[in-house]
């Protein structure tokens, strides 16, 4: 279960037997409404984890998006989101729960393949490539 504070987000980690401290941006919270107190969950009179997807259909109708999107979708985005704006793979590995670094490399073979598809994304025309080398001979 989670629950959402001031500055931090709560969540107790079953897997890893423990509560894990995740600080989260303002604009995040000011995102998610009035800060609960401690004690409350940010998603209550859920009967288990499963039911946590209806609130999320609810917010997706909502806002006209078709797409088939689960709170797991929520996590790749935020990971490698993470990764493509420079922060480094440990702590978007400590951000996710996750124990283990290997586990959020992953994230990072996903970042990969996009720079290597924005490398080979500008293509320019032959015969400004071949006036360039003219160019750049004569110089």
């Amino acid at each position: 279960m989670c629950n959402l504070t001031e500055s931090k987000f709560n969540l107790d980690r079953r897997k890893q037997k423990g509560v894990e401290y995740t600080p989260i941006s303002e604009q995040a919270i000011h995102l998610c409404g009035t800060p609960r107190l401690p004690e409350q969950l940010v998603f209550e009179n859920l009967q288990d984890s499963s039911w946590i997807s209806r609130p999320l259909e609810k917010w997706m109708d909502a806002a006209g998006i078709t797409k088939h999107i689960t709170f797991h979708c929520f996590r790749h985005t935020f990971a490698t989101l993470q990764l493509s704006l420079g922060t480094d793979i440990y702590t978007v590995s400590k951000m996710l729960g996750h124990t283990k670094v290997t586990t959020t490399q992953v994230y990072a073979k996903v970042v990969d393949e996009l720079k290597n598809k924005a490398a080979e994304a500008i293509k320019l025309d032959e015969n400004i490539l071949k006036e360039n080398q003219k160019i750049l001979q004569s110089n």
